[in-house]
């Protein structure tokens, strides 16, 4: 792609906008912990979300849905096949599916889970934070629970080459988000370390590209504009607290902010950087 950083940044401004008119159905297979949360960010930007998880009606679902999202953060082994049969019928109708490996790292049945669903799935976006995708690269990694190793050296050449090993399109998120198709880098700058107060954070960034998955032909323009808005309604919700506030009051004013996200909010807050294989804009 050959896209300067601008015309980047009107890209996710019309997909954005598309999502408001269109109003695409994401059905999710999910994490029971921010389930609702997710649920609330699709429609918070003008998606429709459904959580269909039982195995004898996620095909019927997926047939219906623009998108698919599959995250592992409460995993069970009666979802297993749930994700398995929802991806395999969105393959072959070719609705996009993002997959989000949440704690990869923390026990076997996680890891060989998702081992499984790369095998079985063709996934358009994987999205994780750095712990996860540097596991799932094969690379030893720092976990507590599901949360992140915050190393993020070496997070654009993992994404770029992770990228090309699996044919799909890598996100890492963090204190820098890296972003790659497997030629191109895009590194997003906008962030907020308060985001990582309040669990959901991720789970409800993976839906919204989801969500922007569900109306573009280009999956890595909907990774790029899923993980530049939760960055930049992180960094508004915060400048929007007073003294005495805190973390609850915080994760209201980000969905306010995630829900108040207009057609401008990215030319005007939007900060991208962006590697053309050798090349950099």
């Amino acid at each position: 792609m050959n896209d300067s950083t601008q015309e980047i940044l009107k890209k996710c401004s019309n997909l954005l906008q598309d999502i408001k008119s269109k109003n695409p159905l994401i059905h999710h297979i999910t994490n029971y912990v921010t389930i609702n949360d997710c649920a609330n960010v699709v429609i918070a930007i003008g998606g429709s979300p459904v959580m269909a998880m039982d195995k004898n009606e996620v095909e019927d679902i997926v047939r219906q849905a623009d998108s698919l999202v599959i995250n592992i953060g409460t995993l069970q082994e009666s979802n297993i096949d749930s994700m398995i049969i929802a991806g395999k019928k969105a393959n072959e109708l070719k609705i996009p599916v993002v997959l989000d490996p949440v704690g990869i790292g923390a026990t076997a049945f996680r890891y060989h889970t998702v081992q499984k669903l790369l095998t079985e799935i063709k996934f358009s976006v994987i999205k994780g934070n750095m712990s996860e995708i540097k596991k799932l690269y094969g690379l030893k990694v720092k976990t507590k629970g599901v949360d992140s190793d915050t190393d993020q050296m070496n997070g654009g050449v993992i994404a770029k080459n992770l990228a090309n090993q699996l044919g799909t399109v890598v996100a890492i998120t963090g204190k820098e988000d890296c972003i790659s198709d497997g030629q191109d880098l895009y590194t997003i700058l906008n962030g907020e370390t308060m985001l990582t107060s309040i669990t959901g954070t991720g789970c409800m960034t993976t839906s919204i590209i989801g969500t922007f998955l569900g109306l573009s032909n280009e999956s890595v323009y909907a990774a790029i504009a899923g993980t530049m808005l939760m960055g930049i309604a992180g960094e508004k919700a915060h400048q929007l607290l007073r003294e005495n506030e805190g973390s609850g009051s915080y994760k209201a004013k980000l969905m306010d902010c995630i829900n108040l996200f207009n057609k401008d909010t990215y030319i005007k807050e939007g900060r991208l950087y962006v590697e053309k294989g050798s090349q950099s804009v």
